[in-house]
């Protein structure tokens, strides 16, 4: 399927989507109270911004995920290097990372609310517990699987251990490490909303929170939509950073 036929294939089922939504308020099978027309929730994005009150819950989000999915891209590539270049740390940790992988992190708000309180500081750092997984795995794997060879390159050329990491091995693992960041963003994302929340830090999940609470569907709905937006450009940016530094890799 080319560019141009995927991008009309989208925009079909989306209108599709709005088609059916718009159907099922209009005809009131669920209270307007919970399901407002997509006209309504328009109206009340373009007035959120027009007045402003949306900019500084959209922009604490945008923070929260940066700051949270950048540190936890940082430690992982690093940990993730370490432990994938020596195979004994691989035999040792390996084990105790897959059984930590599948903690939910949510799970652990109330353990860092007791020891961090309940704060930003708290949310930054379930946001980076939660996303650093996928990218530390990824680089590991990355690392371990980097062709023998290219070791005996390296010796041949007489590189140093840090040498042989940063001029071969981490290119080699770029592909895996940048997977496991794309996947980490999406996770980053949820645990941003998540923490918001719970811990009333501002943000676009504490824009949705008072929505509900005070039954404003409509400013809910398109609290909802902007972090839709923020999802898929955050995305969107990962896969162009995977394009334009494994260009090497395209055919």
């Amino acid at each position: 399927m080319t560019r141009i036929a995927w991008w009309l294939a989208s925009a079909v089922f989306l209108a599709a989507i709005i088609l059916v939504w718009h159907m099922l308020a209009e005809a009131k099978l669920i209270s307007p109270v919970f399901l407002p027309t997509p006209q309504r929730v328009w109206n009340a994005l373009v007035r959120a911004f027009q007045n402003g009150t949306l900019i500084p819950y959209s922009i604490q989000t945008i923070e929260h995920l940066f700051w949270g999915w950048f540190v936890a891209s940082c430690l992982a590539i690093l940990l993730g290097a370490i432990i994938g270049s020596s195979p004994a740390l691989r035999a040792y940790l390996q084990p105790s990372l897959e059984f930590m992988r599948p903690l939910p992190a949510s799970a652990t708000i109330p353990v860092f609310t007791i020891a961090i309180g309940l704060n930003e500081s708290m949310a930054l750092t379930v946001i980076a517990f939660g996303a650093i997984w996928p990218t530390l795995l990824s680089t590991v794997h990355g690392f371990e699987n980097v062709d023998e060879r290219l070791y005996e390159v390296s010796a041949a050329l007489g590189l140093s251990k840090f040498e042989t990491i940063w001029k071969i091995a981490l290119p080699s693992a770029m592909p895996d490490i940048l997977a496991g960041m794309r996947i980490s963003i999406t996770v980053a994302l949820i645990l941003t909303i998540v923490c918001e929340m719970m811990a009333g830090v501002g943000g676009l999940g504490q824009w949705i929170l008072n929505a509900g609470r005070t039954f404003r569907s409509d400013n809910l709905f398109a609290g909802i939509l902007v972090l839709s937006v923020l999802g898929l450009v955050s995305t969107n940016m990962i896969s162009a950073l995977e394009r334009s530094l494994l260009r090497w890799k395209q055919p």
